[in-house]
């Protein structure tokens, strides 16, 4: 579903792309080694129509049950993981014409403040769409 409204497509093959939900466990690692300082956190508006959105917040390893929140390193282990989801409410409301955070629904509001939470960066761009100025700068 996501990949359908995102238009998730590649442009030379055509080929459908993987998509997924946020993952914030291996967003807050890149965060941590990279020394990352701002995120932009792009298409958002494709959350436009869900009743709820899921935020990958943890690893759970199917052969132990061992719960991981956070990026585990080895490499041996991921093929076992599977991902742990909270569910936050959608917004229910188009975004695409918002240009200012405090415009945006408070769901989105909710949802952008919890991912900065989970991967410890704020978020200083926001896309709201597939044009250039469908963007909000923080």
């Amino acid at each position: 579903m996501i990949q359908d409204i995102g238009h998730e497509f590649g442009v030379t093959t055509g080929r459908p792309r993987r998509c997924g939900w946020f993952d914030s466990v291996i967003m807050k690692y890149a965060v941590l080694v990279g020394g990352i300082t701002k995120v932009a956190l792009t298409k958002i508006d494709v959350f436009d129509t869900f009743d709820e959105i899921k935020i990958c917040t943890a690893y759970k390893d199917c052969r132990n049950d061992k719960v991981y929140t956070t990026y585990p390193t080895d490499v041996f282990i991921h093929k076992y993981l599977e991902p742990i989801y909270e569910t936050v409410p959608g917004w229910k409301t188009p975004i695409s014409s918002i240009r200012k955070y405090e415009d945006l629904p408070e769901n989105a509001k909710k949802y952008i403040e919890k991912v900065e939470d989970l991967i410890g960066a704020p978020i200083g761009i926001i896309s709201v769409g597939p044009d250039r100025e469908q963007t909000i700068f923080r």
